[in-house]
């Protein structure tokens, strides 16, 4: 449940990190039934008082390319996913009146935003948040530059600063104590932008908001020494194998790039696995080489031994499960995973399953 409260304090915040007016041209892409789509894309601007293009299909590349051109847009919020089609498709001159482009809903690839500065001559920033927290907490920016001050607005791999009215703190997911910069922990959130709560479900809401009203996120982030926030992935998407907790999105990471291109080709999920507790599972549409030839070439990267998903457990899908958003879908994957894994007594149905997507 958000207030009006929670969606204006929010508002408010987004406005002075990316210091808005009303030359601003942002395209409207997200849908409105997703919170940062509903924010930034819909109230934002409307309350904001500059303009918007909206355009109900985002996997049109070319069609928000030629719109972004036609109206002079200035802002582009986007996910990496629609980003990334974006990169490819879109013309140069089609973002050259861009001044902020940014991405939220999931993690961004390096190797997306290298390709989009090379191609738009312009960075790609990053941005976090979540529905319960109306829903922006962090993006990256230019930064601020002026004759006697100097302020730094990213760095490569964060998420950037919380936005004015937010405050974060990084905790042991156990005992709720601070960590020290530099540590890998649970992600607070508190500010006016926290959710009343979840409907008629006040134990859940119990289970998330402290007392005090931190809200924990499920996400494992750090905080630098200069408040910077990079997040290491949702709690969900670690597998504890041989005792280790071994981060998907770490992995994903190195195979995609192994691979080469700012197209996202696979994905990492787990399912159970009866020696080590569970075990790394790759679901990927066709790929440019063989397997073989994609872990020889990760073997030859920093990834640990205990990171390395087996050949075995590679697994070729008609296409990645994704929600409306442009995320992907996470419980979809999963699912798949535990089916394609359970061995053949189950894979005319997985092989249908997959086919779905």
């Amino acid at each position: 449940m958000l207030s009006h409260r929670n969606i204006v304090s929010n508002i408010e915040g987004i406005e002075q990190a990316i210091h808005v007016d009303r030359k601003d041209c942002l395209m409207g892409i997200l849908p409105f039934f997703h919170s940062f789509g509903f924010t930034a894309g819909l109230w934002l601007p409307m309350v904001s008082g500059f303009g918007v293009v909206f355009h109900a299909d985002p996997t049109e590349s070319r069609k928000v390319g030629e719109l972004c051109r036609k109206y002079g847009v200035t802002l582009v919020i986007a996910t990496p996913t629609f980003m990334g089609a974006y990169a490819r498709r879109c013309e140069p001159d089609d973002f050259k009146s861009l001044r902020l482009a940014v991405v939220g809903a999931e993690k961004m690839r390096p190797d997306l935003a290298a390709s989009f500065e090379a191609k738009f001559g312009m960075p790609l920033y990053e941005g976090y948040g979540c529905t319960e927290l109306s829903p922006v907490v962090a993006v990256g920016t230019p930064g601020y530059s002026a004759r006697d001050h100097q302020q730094v607005g990213h760095k490569p791999g964060s998420v950037g600063h919380p936005i004015p009215g937010i405050t974060v703190r990084v905790v042991n997911p156990e005992t709720l104590q601070d960590l020290e910069p530099g540590q890998d922990g649970m992600l607070l959130v508190r500010g006016p932008n926290v959710m009343l709560g979840y409907l008629d479900e006040p134990a859940k809401t119990r289970q998330v908001i402290t007392k005090d009203g931190w809200y924990i996120t499920g996400d494992i982030a750090r905080l630098d020494e200069d408040g910077f926030i990079s997040i290491a992935g949702r709690l969900s998407r670690f597998s504890k194998i041989g005792g280790e907790m071994v981060p998907h999105e770490a992995v994903e990471e190195v195979l995609n790039k192994a691979l080469g291109g700012p197209e996202q080709r696979l994905v990492v999920t787990s399912a159970p696995d009866e020696q080590k507790g569970e075990k790394l599972v790759v679901l990927h549409i066709e790929l440019s080489i063989s397997v073989d030839e994609l872990l020889r070439r990760v073997q030859e990267s920093a990834l640990p031994n205990l990171w390395l998903p087996k050949k075995e457990n590679f697994f070729q899908i008609a296409a990645l499960p994704l929600l409306g958003v442009g995320k992907l879908d996470l419980k979809q994957m999963k699912e798949m995973a535990d089916c394609l894994s359970a061995g053949s007594s189950y894979g005319a149905q997985c092989n249908r399953h997959a086919d779905s997507t």
